[in-house]
């Protein structure tokens, strides 16, 4: 089991904007799918607000000390990283951080991993971002293509000296 940080990342580090991804490709969204699979995705409200049901194939956390956010089918809402943590010892496969901005930061003491897609575009009015130094403690080991357009990196954790 592995933790995973993955994120769809403009040019000036824009991950969203209004409570949405502010941009559409299709071979990211399929990339995403195929990729999480299978897993547990963790998300804050917000980005559960966004996408609005349960993703399916997936278990479902929802991090949020939100008192408005009812229990739902499929979904597993959690108060703290404490408690996600303690679950993740149990699954059998990986646990994915999936957003938003807060959620990263939430987590990214203990990710070990990141699949970040470069979008080519910058978002000049965008209101959520990732800090510009997320990957400094990582190192890229592979490169994907996605299409035309769009590149993964993948990025792993460097050993503590």
């Amino acid at each position: 089991m592995a933790i995973i940080g993955i994120v769809a990342i403009a040019q000036n580090f824009a991950i969203g904007k209004d409570g949405k991804l502010p941009w559409h490709y299709s071979a990211d969204l399929k990339f995403f799918k195929e990729t999480t699979h299978g897993n547990a995705v963790v998300m804050g409200f917000h980005t559960w607000k966004s996408i609005g049901k349960p993703l399916p194939k997936r278990l479902n956390i929802v991090l949020s000390r939100a008192n408005s956010m009812e229990h739902q089918p499929r979904v597993l809402l959690f108060r703290s990283k404490d408690e996600v943590l303690a679950l993740a010892e149990f699954l059998k496969g990986d646990l994915f951080i999936i957003g938003g901005a807060k959620t990263y930061e939430n987590f990214a003491d203990v990710i070990e991993k990141w699949i970040v897609t470069e979008i080519p575009l910058s978002i000049e009015d965008a209101d959520a971002f990732m800090p510009e130094d997320f990957l400094e403690e990582f190192e890229l080991t592979e490169t994907k293509e996605l299409d035309d357009t769009l590149k993964v990196k993948i990025y792993e954790k460097l050993p503590k000296m």
